[in-house]
């Protein structure tokens, strides 16, 4: 990896993406490689900034090399030698071991810095190196301040140098001077245009970046969600289904282990209850599962299906039932949440009302489908009661618009309403509708 990707990703780790360095429009810019700790830099960076590279070590070699075919031997072209040895030196260095600890990038500056001053002062024909060198200066300095600062120590070094060298000549008012006055200031002007356009770049993906975690965040809530609405629906649907068969199954068990010494008969039909049930309890397991159609309900009407349920309480409990059922042409979702109210509620009759007759009211109304559960039992108070059944019995029928209404009092019964608001639909013969399903 050169200098320039391991400064990339040595500043992209401490402050984002590094400054691209920019130089005076006679010179070539020298951008940075940006790259995330841990990855390679951009190949199309790294591949320009080896080109730089190559740049730089011919004009250092180019210099050198001039100057031993060209020069006159004496203590000047030695201390020329020097200098730019020493600067090629510290450059060499630098970009073989950018983290070593003892040449660090703000000393490889101050030696370009006092290098450009001596070579300026010694020897005229160096502005192709200070011009070269300015790149360097955006580099290493890290920020736009301490690039303009060591910018402007370079300036004034190598104008000292000149002015040492020169005088107040002619020639250091109107060339010297002018074209390094010239330089230097288009060179900080596109550099701060630069490093302007890299922090709008640098919020841009900042920006992008928040919106991605945020984008992820919103898509884990959705999952959490998703998986606590799952878990939900499996637990009511287990509550209406399983845990409602488990529970008719355990008291038809007492009542037929009571019975069997004295009513056989009666025990045998509650074993005939229990064997049914279960194979019920089995048929709604593997819905579950997946084995077969998710709120699967036996086909026909919803009065018919609602029949079915009636008749099996009655058997199962002998509790007298008077059911009014009207012949309702609906969808599948709304006899299902129909047909697990009606359950729900037979189930806290059973368990809890000690009542003597239970009242079933299905009709069609204007605004929708009513269903009415009413029993002369012991009744409870409802605002203190929050059961798992009447809540879920709520959440089934919310989902489709409708609503639960539960009134009841201590020894005057309970009535329960779900009400599902539905389409108007044209008149279907109920023979008809039976005969589809």
């Amino acid at each position: 990896m050169n200098l320039w990707s391991r400064i990339g990703n040595r500043e992209h780790s401490r402050h984002g993406p590094a400054p691209v360095a920019p130089v005076a429009p006679v010179a070539p810019v020298a951008p940075t490689a940006t790259a995330t700790p841990g990855h390679p830099a951009d190949p199309f960076w790294v591949r320009t900034l080896g080109q730089w590279n190559t740049v730089c070590r011919a004009l250092f070699g180019a210099m050198s090399l001039g100057l031993v075919v060209t020069g006159r031997p004496g203590g000047t072209r030695y201390g020329v030698l020097a200098l730019l040895g020493c600067v090629v030196l510290g450059y060499a260095v630098l970009d073989r071991w950018p983290d070593n600890p003892v040449l660090r990038p703000h000393t490889y500056l101050w030696m370009l810095v006092l290098g450009i001053g001596g070579l300026s002062y010694l020897r005229s024909g160096y502005a192709a190196l200070f011009i070269v060198a300015l790149p360097h200066f955006w580099l290493f300095g890290r920020t736009p301040r301490t690039s303009v600062v060591y910018t402007g120590l370079a300036t004034v070094s190598s104008l000292t140098g000149s002015w040492l060298r020169q005088g107040w000549s002619a020639e250091f008012l109107s060339e010297t001077l002018v074209s390094t006055l010239v330089v230097v200031a288009a060179s900080v002007l596109m550099g701060l245009w630069v490093h302007s356009v890299v922090e709008q770049s640098r919020e841009r993906a900042g920006l992008i970046a928040e919106l991605e975690r945020a984008q992820l965040e919103l898509s884990e809530a959705h999952q959490r969600q998703g998986a606590t609405e799952e878990r939900e629906r499996m637990a009511r649907e287990i509550h209406d289904t399983l845990a409602q068969g488990f529970a008719s199954i355990v008291v038809l068990a007492e009542a037929a282990r009571a019975g069997l010494g004295t009513d056989t008969e009666r025990s045998a039909q509650q074993l005939r209850s229990i064997e049914s049930t279960a194979r019920e309890n089995l048929a709604e397991a593997r819905v579950l599962v997946g084995s077969a159609q998710p709120n699967q309900v036996a086909a026909g009407s919803v009065a018919r299906t609602l029949r079915r349920t009636l008749d099996r309480f009655t058997e199962d409990t002998g509790l007298t039932v008077d059911a009014d059922l009207a012949d309702i042409v609906c969808d599948q979702p709304t006899r299902i949440a129909l047909l697990r109210c009606a359950q729900e509620s037979l189930a806290n009759v059973r368990k809890h009302a000690a009542a003597s007759t239970v009242g079933v009211v299905l009709a069609r109304q204007p605004f929708g489908v009513e269903l009415e559960i009413t029993d002369d039992g012991r009744g409870f108070l409802v605002d203190r009661s929050h059961g798992f059944g009447l809540d879920g019995m709520r959440k089934r029928l919310a989902e489709l618009g409708g609503r639960l209404t539960v009134t009841s009092s201590v020894g005057e019964g309970t009535r329960v309403l779900a009400t599902i608001p539905v389409d108007p639909v044209d008149p279907v013969d109920p023979a008809e509708s039976e005969a589809a399903a």
